[in-house]
């Protein structure tokens, strides 16, 4: 059965555990390995099942921990995925640059990438990180996996991607009110809202009106802000978007779930 882990989701760092525990992938790698395998330990899972580390885009938030992941005196020594263009930031990042030539791999340009056990199609979406940041959708013995984190509005590519998989895990950042009213400066909250910043709770239920499709069993909402945000209110927003479609009605099992920052939130079977 595919699991699916978070560790961290948020500024404070974001990093994805999806396999079946023998076979296994990372996305992004903002936290420690140490945090990594004290998760996965405590849901009795193991590093010796990684095949590979899929990277969104070159935010600190998302690669601060990558150097531990690709040393081998630290039991890891994985290869890193992405695409062309971020791994041309990766070359010249002061977290990567020392490290990354020997654990670069480029994902396909086009079509599926195979990663042991696993097919990745990688799509752009619109953010402000130098020269790209990208979502994926990840084929795993039948079942399919989307992720969009760090999304200023959500493409049709996207929505595309999304109605194909059972489990969506899709940024809710921050409340619209609580962006205004936060202690953020003028210049962050406009960057935040620009539509290359962050996806907001309603931009996130609008999106998942389109995205829901019969099928869709697990959605997941990430990267949630600790200063304009919160669980109750990301919760509120999405729920009463799916409500409104009759969602719980067509898939009476569907789970939504607001990831936590900074700690794991458990570990779930997709």
């Amino acid at each position: 059965m595919l699991k699916f882990l978070s560790f961290s989701s948020g500024s404070c760092g974001n990093c994805y555990y999806l396999g079946d525990g023998k076979r296994g992938l990372l996305i992004d790698a903002g936290v420690s390995s140490k945090t990594v395998k004290q998760g996965l330990f405590r849901y009795g899972l193991t590093n010796d099942s990684f095949q590979g580390v899929l990277l969104t885009h070159a935010h600190v938030d998302h690669i601060s921990g990558l150097r531990s992941f690709c040393n081998l005196k630290r039991g890891f020594g994985i290869p890193v995925y992405t695409t062309v263009k971020i791994h041309s930031v990766l070359a010249f990042h002061s977290f990567t640059k020392d490290f990354i030539p020997s654990f670069r791999r480029f994902l396909n340009e086009k079509g599926a990438t195979e990663i042991g056990d696993f097919k990745v199609r990688w799509f752009e979406v619109p953010h402000d990180a130098s020269q790209q940041t990208v979502g994926y959708q990840i084929e795993f013995e039948g079942e399919k996996f989307f992720l969009v984190t760090d999304v200023g509005h959500i493409t049709e590519e996207a929505i595309a991607y999304a109605k194909e998989s059972s489990t969506v895990v899709i940024e809710s950042n921050y409340d619209e009110e609580g962006l205004v009213n936060c202690e953020y400066d003028d210049a962050l909250k406009a960057r935040i809202a620009s539509g290359v910043g962050h996806l907001s709770n309603r931009a996130c239920a609008e999106a998942l009106k389109a995205i829901w499709h019969p099928g869709l069993k697990h959605i997941y909402l990430c990267h949630r802000s600790a200063n304009s945000n919160t669980e109750e209110l990301a919760l509120r927003a999405n729920r009463a978007a799916l409500e409104e479609i009759g969602a719980f009605e067509q898939e009476p099992e569907l789970t939504l779930v607001c990831l936590r920052r900074g700690e794991p939130t458990g570990i779930f079977t997709l």
